[in-house]
């Protein structure tokens, strides 16, 4: 399903801003001319909410609400899978036409199938060079997904080789 040189994925750790390091990433690919497309997540302050507030198109530069003001009675998540149903529908008619596909994570969503998921398959059917972030506790649902994407260290310079790689 998947081809090492075109699927690459940075694991979250503490410490790391993996969204700062995809957006540099997109900047220089958009600087080049390569056309991206994907969504990235831009963190929301408050203490005890999601780090995500919402997701960013990088084409349209649209923002998708991903963060519900209070969790379900059953859930002290605030996650809201509305915002990234909504965002993937605007991202699949997008595929066709990008050069790299660079979606915030795959996450607990997209582990059942939800969220960004037809996105995922989309790329990766599609053949398109995909970067995405994964956090531990995802990673196996993940290498069902792409079980030889490449896993990059959480820097630029790795980014920048997996893209030399993927282009070849």
């Amino acid at each position: 399903m998947s081809n090492s040189n075109n699927i690459a994925v940075i694991a979250n750790r503490e410490g790391l801003d993996s969204q700062a390091l995809l957006s540099d990433a997109v900047a220089a690919w958009r600087n080049a001319g390569i056309k991206v497309a994907g969504v990235l997540a831009e963190n929301n302050t408050e203490e005890g909410m999601c780090s995500a507030g919402f997701v960013r198109d990088l084409a349209s530069g649209k923002e998708f609400s991903i963060q519900l003001d209070t969790p379900p009675a059953d859930s002290d998540c605030h996650l809201d899978a509305t915002g990234l149903e909504s965002a993937a529908a605007d991202l699949l008619a997008q595929i066709a036409q990008a050069d790299v596909v660079v979606l915030s994570k795959f996450g607990k969503l997209e582990a059942s199938q939800g969220g960004l998921w037809p996105v995922f398959q989309a790329a990766i059917a599609a053949g398109k060079p995909l970067l995405t972030t994964v956090s531990s506790k995802h990673r196996e649902a993940w290498n069902a997904v792409a079980p030889k994407a490449a896993w990059l260290e959480g820097d630029k310079e790795s980014v920048a080789q997996w893209w030399r790689a993927a282009k070849a």
